[in-house]
């Protein structure tokens, strides 16, 4: 299924839909950051998704970092919630999402590297190569809260 995201676009469709989401911000020992080529949208993005009914918040940010990349992790720290209301995702069905994502930092336990059918490349970026992809300023928003190593943020 195709995606757009809209970004305080005038042009933008009404939401019609709000759905709890986490992402994850997964560091290697060289501290580079692991990010997904989505085939939704080609855009690079952090891993996550959409919490399940019966699972937590962690266990579905823990969920879709292993489904998405291969790697087991543990939860470290909230980077933030980000819940823009001018930031909303156009599905080829119909839906319209306004984002509501909270955001965690996690380090890896285990696991190997794995492209998922969400994804055509995953891997693992140093900071400066990140500004070079084509990646929503929504995750290089999260990125940056991340580097600030402040308490969570509320977006």
């Amino acid at each position: 299924m195709g995606r757009v995201d809209y970004y305080h676009d005038p042009a933008a469709p009404p939401a019609n839909s709000l759905v709890v989401g986490s992402s994850a911000i997964v560091s290697d020992s060289d501290g580079r950051i692991l990010l997904q080529h989505r085939s939704d949208s080609g855009n690079w993005a952090l891993p996550g998704g959409v919490m399940d009914i019966g699972e937590t918040l962690a266990e579905s940010a823990i969920r879709e970092v292993r489904e998405e990349t291969g790697f087991d992790v543990r939860i470290e720290r909230v980077v933030g919630v980000y819940s823009d209301p001018g930031h909303v995702f156009a599905y080829d069905d119909g839906e319209v999402r306004q984002e509501f994502s909270i955001c965690l930092a996690c380090t890896i336990i285990g696991g190997s590297l794995s492209v998922s059918n969400e994804s055509t490349d995953v891997r693992f970026f140093a900071l400066g190569d990140i500004s070079d992809l084509q990646i929503h300023a929504s995750i290089l928003k999260r990125i940056r809260d991340y580097l600030n190593n402040q308490p969570p943020v509320l977006r």
